[in-house]
């Protein structure tokens, strides 16, 4: 073996080595999980965004791009789309979710130009993709919601035992934040570093209920606020508010098995005429085509589809029972 050939491969790992050794740096000083979990914390602490110090961090997290950052500005709604991501608990900015719609919408535009569909059928074919990514993240943000009501309970027996201790509150936040489970430990996080950058504890508060718009946090929030103005004993009141959350718990839960056949009802109700009608189209193809060609058979199909949607909104609100 040749000294030349010998070089070259010690060079060579070593340069593997120092590329590899530099993508981790990149990467640990960019997506690792501490840098993701302080950047979202900075976004959760931005969520209010009233004062000027806030609005900055909160501009600074809708998009890595200045330019992009500076569109993204002048649109409405856009700070409203921030808070969903944060109600998701997901690392993303706006741009990239908006980035995300573009190429849902682009693969739909492509598909139906290919399948020579016709423009409207294409154009709503897009409109549905864009929209698809949003409907996913407030749907794990309402996921995300209902596992932090389950939490609420056990955080608030635990605020309560550290004030019974002799803890303050905010030490009693952080203990939630440190001690207690995801997600719900890092709302409770979020709010104690506000009280520690300086926030008032009634704000830090308000942008927690804002943060996690449930009844229960709402609840948590209020007594702790009149608590503070009125006096009295903050443990025992978590205490009873914790037993309270856990029998309104019970209870809906009971709602729901009594409420389970009303929906299955439901269900079988607004899929069976779809399942009928695809069983028709199979065993006779040419028996349903005339109900969408003959004028009087699309009246038939616009009333029926109009009552369809009066039946289900009314069978709906009929079994959606709050507690």
């Amino acid at each position: 073996m040749s000294i030349t050939y010998t070089l070259f491969v010690i060079l060579g790992f070593i340069a593997v080595v120092l590329l590899l050794e530099g993508g981790f740096v990149l990467w640990n000083d960019n997506k690792s999980p501490e840098i993701q979990r302080i950047e979202m914390r900075l976004r959760a602490i931005s969520a209010e965004g009233d004062r000027g110090d806030a609005k900055l961090l909160k501009e600074r997290v809708l998009s890595n791009t200045p330019a992009l950052q500076r569109i993204l500005l002048q649109l409405p709604r856009m700070q409203s789309l921030d808070k969903l991501l944060i109600q998701a608990g997901t690392g993303i900015t706006v741009s990239h979710l908006l980035a995300i719609c573009c190429l849902f919408t682009l693969g739909g535009l492509a598909v139906g130009v290919v399948l020579r569909w016709s423009l409207l059928t294409v154009i709503l074919l897009g409109a549905t993709l864009f929209t698809l990514p949003i409907f996913y993240m407030a749907w794990k943000g309402k996921k995300r919601l209902q596992l932090i009501e389950t939490q609420l309970p056990e955080a608030l027996d635990l605020i309560s035992r550290a004030l019974r201790a002799g803890h303050a509150f905010p030490s009693a936040l952080s203990m939630v934040g440190t001690q207690g489970p995801d997600p719900i430990a890092g709302e409770f996080k979020t709010t104690f570093d506000e009280i520690s950058f300086g926030i008032s504890t009634e704000q830090a508060l308000n942008n927690l209920a804002t943060r996690v718009p449930s009844a229960d946090m709402r609840y948590f929030v209020m007594a702790v606020l009149i608590q503070r103005e009125t006096g009295g004993n903050l443990s025992e009141l978590l205490g009873k508010l914790s037993h309270l959350m856990r029998e309104r718990f019970k209870l809906f839960g009971k709602i729901r098995v009594l409420a389970a056949e009303g929906k299955m009802s439901a269900w079988i109700l607004t899929c069976l005429p779809f399942a009928v009608a695809g069983m028709i189209q199979i065993v006779n193809p040419s028996y349903l085509p005339p109900l969408f060609t003959d004028p009087f058979g699309i009246k038939l199909v616009t009333g029926a589809g109009i009552m369809m949607v009066v039946g289900l909104i009314a069978m709906w609100r009929i079994i959606d029972i709050r507690v």
